[in-house]
């Protein structure tokens, strides 16, 4: 496989969920969209914030995913922009997410929506929540990363 047919490009990131928690461990998902969610997408309309994933019947449920319709969008279409959407995992894949979220406490945070060869795929991480005093570390180790590499770039 060459490097052409791994084209990916960021429709969507969320920062907020690097910030509120630790991402242990990252899965790569398809998603369940309709033609009009596609199309908004190529337009770059989506908005990650309080998106989360929840397991139902067996299968991963996105839920939260915000995508506004476009105004171009066909009358005969009812768009419903926070509609869930059914990711596209493996068995062990849903087994390793099913048994971390019920038995160790984790939680399954969306981090990112990209374009994978013309597909969308869904970065989604099993995350435990920060206490206030980690996130308050973490911006200290940014800040004192930042100032190491500001001292190197002037000297």
């Amino acid at each position: 496989m060459n490097s052409s047919n791994k084209k990916t490009r960021i429709i969507a990131r969320n920062r907020r969920a690097r910030f509120d928690f630790t991402v242990e461990k990252k899965f790569e998902a398809g998603i369940s969209l309709k033609g009009w969610e596609v199309k908004s997408l190529r337009e770059g309309k989506a908005n990650l914030t309080d998106a989360y994933v929840r397991m139902q019947d067996g299968e991963a449920i996105l839920v939260g995913l915000r995508i506004e319709p476009l105004l171009s969008a066909s009358t005969h279409v009812v768009a419903e922009p926070r509609r869930p959407k059914k990711l596209l995992l493996h068995a062990y894949e849903l087994g390793q997410i099913y048994s971390s979220v019920q038995n160790r406490g984790r939680t399954c945070v969306v981090l990112s929506i990209y374009w994978k060869n013309q597909r969308v795929k869904c970065e989604i991480g099993l995350a435990l929540g920060r206490k206030k005093y980690d996130k308050r570390r973490v911006l200290r180790e940014r800040e004192v990363q930042r100032e190491k590499e500001r001292q190197l770039r002037e000297s």
